[in-house]
C-alpha cells in the first residue's frame, strides 16, 4: 500500500512521453460505462431556469443514441430569471497522454422537443485547466430532423491552441439567452475534437472471423483492417437475422467485443461496419451465428481465464509481446512487472489449449530475445520500457529512470516458471531456457543492497540519480518474492538473514514504517496476533491490508511452502482473504454492491486516481476490483465463485468486456472503470490455476535454485516447517 502511494507521487511529479506513442481522439463524452447518470458530469440551475438532474449530474438515455449505447439527456428550461448550466468533464485515463491536433470541436445532438429558433439551444464553452471558461458560441439551428453533426472551429472558443488538447479538461453547455421558454429535450451524443482532415472515407470491407456464445455474451472477432481512416468499428445483432439493430462499438486498434446480451440459450445474428470520423460507415460484412448456452462452474472458470490471458496474448505490445500498463493506454509502453505475471498467463492458456504450444514457442522466443537486449541496469529491469526501442521509460517521473528491482521480481518469478515449462529438447525450448537462464543469472540482487552492511534491499537505482528514491523494502507488502528471489539467486545472492533484518525487521526502522503507512501500531512489529472479524492474525499491517498483497509474491512461490518462525503463508493469506470478505459483508461505510457476493478490496483503477483500498474505513473507497477475490481462489474458493458469478451475471453488462471483467465499479457513485490493468487481469488467470491444479506453483517451485533459497531461509532462523 505504501508502495502505491510512493509510485502516485512520482507519477504526479512527471509524464514523460515516448517518440511515436499512438494517438487517440480527444474525447469528452462517448458511452457511459453505466445507465442512470453519467458520473462524469456535473448540473447546476438558479433562478426560474432548471435542468432534469439525476444526483446532480446528467441522465443518460439508453434508448437514444447517435452511436450505441448511450447519450446524455439535456432536459432544460430557460427563464428570463435564471440560468443552468451542464458540465461534461473528460474522464482522464492511465497512459491515455498522446493525442491527435484538435481544430474542430465536433458533437450530435438530436432534438426532440418544440425549439423555434436558435437561441432556445445551449450556447457551449471549453473549460480549461484552472476552471475558467473560454467565449460562449452558439449551436446553430438546424431544420433537418434526426442526428445533426455539430462542428465549431475552436477557433471560435478565442485562444485555444489545437496542438495541447490536453488544456481543455470539460465542455459545458450552458442556457444561451436568458428569456422564457418552455421545456425543451436534446440529446448530446460523441463530443470530441476532430482535424480538419478527417473526412475521408473508409475503403476497407468489414469481414467477421468468429462469433462465440458464453453464459450471457457473444464474443465477436473481425479481421484487422489498416484503414487508418476508421474511427470506430460498430457492431449489429439481429434475433431473426433480418432486422439488425446497432449495439456496440469498438475503438480500431482492437478486433474484439463482448456482446453482453443477458440471456442464457439464445441465438443471435451479428454484423459490424467501419466508421469514418464524420461516422459515415461502409458497407455492412456478412452476418454470422452464434449460440449463448448454460455453463457449469468449471466452464466458467476457464471463461475468466481464457478473457484474462487474452490481455497478454491479443493485446501484447508487438515488437516485445510483452504486456502493456493498461488498455487502452499507452500503445508502446510495456510494464515489466505485469508482463511477468502475463508470462505465467500465458503458461496456463497453452496448457488449457488457447493457444498451440508452437504459438506459445515463438512468443516466448520473442519475449526473451527483446529481454536480452533490453535496457538494465546491474542485471535489473526498469518498471517500464518501451517495445519498440528497449529503452526505459520514466513513467513515474525523472527519477526513475533505471533499476525497478520489485517490478524486475514479478518479471522473473514468470520467467522462472516458464523456464520449468519449456522443457523440451527441440531448439526453441532450449533456447527460451537458456536465455532466460541468462537473465536471472545476470540481475545483480546485492548490488541493491546499497551498502555491504545495509539490512535492506531498495526498490530503485538510477544511473545518474543514484539511489535519490531510497526505498528500503520492509514487508508486509507485495515484494516478499523480492527478498525470496534474492536469497536464491545462483549468482549475485544476499544472505539469508537479510530476510529478517529486511523484509521481517522489527527493529524501530520497521516499525515506524510499517505504522506510517498502515495508520495503526498493528502489525508494526511484522507479527500482528490480533483478532479481525472472529479470525486471527499472524503477520500482516493493521487488518492484513489489500488483497494484492497475498497475489503478487505467491503467483509463482506456493505459500504452502514457506512457512517462516512466525506464520506458514499459506493460512495467512487465507485469514486476510476472509478478513478482507467478512469486513465487505458487514460492510460498515453501507457502500452499495458490498456483501457475501461482493467484496475484494485491493489495488485498482478508481473514479479519480488508482489507489489500494483495503478493509479498514480510511481507505475503503467504495470501489470494488474484481481481481480482488477471483485472484483469492486458492485460498477462499467458495467465496469466490461467488463473487465471480455475481460480477458476471448481474454486472456483466457493464463489468465484463474484451479482456474478461474490468477493474473495478463503484455502485454508490455509479462508475465502472473503462480500462484493463495488467496487473490485474493475469492473477486471475494464474491464481485460478493455481486453485484448479497448482500448475504455476509447481513449475516454478520445481526451480532448483528456488528449493536451494527456502533450504537458505529454514537454516537463517529455526522454525517448524509445514506440509502441505
Amino acid at each position: 500500500m505504501q508502495v502505491v502511494r510512493l509510485l502516485i507521487c512520482l507519477m504526479l511529479l512527471s509524464l514523460m512521453s515516448v517518440a511515436q506513442e499512438y494517438k487517440y481522439t480527444y474525447g469528452f463524452f462517448t458511452n457511459s460505462a453505466i445507465g442512470g447518470d453519467y458520473f462524469f458530469s456535473r448540473t447546476a440551475a438558479s433562478g426560474g431556469s432548471s435542468i432534469l438532474t439525476v444526483n446532480l449530474k446528467l441522465p443518460v438515455s439508453d434508448s437514444v443514441f447517435h452511436s450505441p449505447g448511450n447519450s446524455l439527456v439535456l432536459n432544460y428550461k430557460n427563464s428570463a430569471s435564471g440560468n443552468w448550466k451542464a458540465i461534461i468533464y473528460r474522464q482522464e485515463k492511465r497512459g491515455m497522454d498522446h493525442f491527435k491536433k484538435g481544430e474542430v470541436l465536433s458533437f450530435w445532438i438530436l432534438n426532440n422537443s418544440t425549439i423555434t429558433s436558435a437561441d432556445e439551444l445551449p450556447a457551449v464553452q471549453l473549460m480549461r485547466r484552472d476552471s475558467t471558461l473560454s467565449v460562449k458560441v452558439a449551436i446553430p439551428e438546424r431544420k433537418t430532423a434526426g442526428w445533426q453533426h455539430i462542428m465549431l472551429p475552436l477557433t471560435f472558443f478565442g485562444n485555444i491552441n489545437p496542438d495541447k488538447p490536453g488544456d481543455i479538461i470539460a465542455i459545458v453547455f450552458s442556457q444561451q439567452k436568458t428569456r422564457d421558454s418552455r421545456r425543451q429535450i436534446i440529446f448530446v451524443d460523441d463530443i470530441e475534437y476532430m482535424g480538419v482532415s478527417d473526412s475521408d472515407a473508409v475503403s476497407s470491407l468489414p469481414v467477421i472471423t468468429s462469433a462465440t456464445g458464453y453464459a450471457m455474451h457473444v464474443d465477436i472477432t473481425w479481421q484487422t483492417a489498416p484503414d487508418r481512416n476508421i474511427h470506430m468499428v460498430q457492431i449489429y445483432r439481429s434475433d431473426d437475422g433480418k432486422n439488425f439493430k446497432p449495439v456496440g462499438i469498438q475503438q480500431p486498434y482492437i478486433n474484439r467485443y463482448a456482446d453482453f446480451t443477458g440471456e442464457t440459450g439464445k441465438k443471435y445474428y451479428y454484423k459490424i461496419s467501419f466508421l469514418n470520423h464524420y461516422y459515415k460507415e461502409s458497407k455492412l460484412s456478412s452476418p454470422v451465428i452464434a449460440y449463448t448456452k448454460s455453463m457449469t462452474d468449471d466452464e466458467l472458470l476457464t471463461m475468466v481465464q481464457e478473457a484474462s490471458f487474452r490481455y497478454y496474448w491479443e493485446g501484447a505490445e508487438p515488437n516485445s509481446g510483452m504486456a502493456r500498463e493498461n488498455i487502452s493506454g499507452r500503445h508502446d509502453m510495456i510494464a515489466t512487472g505485469a508482463s511477468g505475471f502475463g508470462i505465467m498467463a500465458l503458461l496456463v492458456g497453452t496448457e488449457r489449449g488457447f493457444i498451440t504450444r508452437e504459438e506459445s514457442v515463438a512468443r516466448f522466443i520473442r519475449i526473451v530475445s527483446f529481454l536480452e537486449k533490453a535496457a538494465t541496469f546491474h542485471g535489473v529491469y526498469p518498471h517500464f520500457v518501451d517495445g519498440p526501442s528497449g529503452k526505459v521509460v520514466p513513467f513515474f517521473g525523472h527519477r526513475d529512470n533505471g533499476a525497478d528491482l520489485v517490478e524486475t521480481s514479478f518479471l522473473i518469478q514468470g520467467l522462472l516458471a516458464a523456464r520449468q515449462y519449456f522443457h523440451g529438447e527441440n531448439s526453441l525450448e532450449r533456447q527460451i531456457r537458456d536465455k532466460i537462464t541468462t537473465i536471472w543469472e545476470k540481475a545483480e540482487w546485492d548490488w541493491f543492497r546499497q551498502r555491504p552492511d545495509s539490512k535492506f534491499l531498495y526498490w530503485h537505482w538510477s544511473p545518474d540519480q543514484g539511489w535519490v528514491i531510497n526505498h528500503n523494502l520492509i514487508g508486509w507488502n507485495e515484494v516478499m518474492v523480492t527478498y525470496l528471489l534474492a536469497i536464491a539467486s545462483p549468482s549475485h545472492p544476499v544472505p539469508a538473514s537479510m530476510y529478517y533484518s529486511g523484509w521481517a525487521n522489527q527493529e524501530s526502522t520497521g516499525q515506524k514504517y510499517r505504522s506510517a503507512w498502515g495508520r495503526t501500531k498493528d502489525g508494526s512489529m511484522y507479527t500482528n496476533g490480533n483478532t479481525y472479524f472472529g479470525i486471527k492474525l499472524d503477520v500482516g499491517v493493521s487488518n492484513g491490508g489489500p488483497l494484492f498483497f497475498t497475489h503478487y509474491s505467491f503467483m509463482g512461490y506456493d505459500p504452502h511452502a514457506i512457512t517462516d518462525k512466525y506464520t506458514n503463508y499459506f493460512i495467512n493469506n487465507q485469514n486476510i482473504a476472509k478478513i478482507n470478505y467478512r469486513y465487505c459483508v458487514q460492510n460498515p461505510k453501507h457502500f452499495k454492491g458490498y456483501g457475501e457476493n461482493g467484496w475484494g478490496l485491493t489495488a485498482s483503477d478508481g473514479s479519480y486516481n488508482y489507489s489500494a483500498d483495503e478493509p479498514v474505513p480510511s481507505q475503503d473507497h467504495g470501489k470494488l476490483a474484481p481481481t480482488g477475490a477471483i485472484s483469492s481462489f486458492p485460498y477462499t474458493p467458495e467465496e469466490s465463485m461467488k463473487a465471480l458469478k455475481n460480477y458476471y451475471f448481474k454486472y456483466g453488462k457493464f463489468l465484463w468486456g474484451e479482456y474478461g471483467f474490468k477493474d473495478a465499479f463503484d455502485l454508490t457513485n455509479n462508475w465502472c472503470s473503462e480500462i484493463y490493468m495488467g496487473l490485474n487481469q493475469a492473477p486471475m488467470t494464474v491464481m485460478i490455476e493455481n486453485y484448479r491444479t497448482g500448475l504455476l506453483w509447481k513449475l516454478f517451485m520445481s526451480c532448483p535454485e528456488i528449493q536451494n533459497g527456502l533450504k537458505k531461509l529454514e537454516s537463517s532462523a529455526p522454525y517448524h516447517k509445514k506440509e502441505k
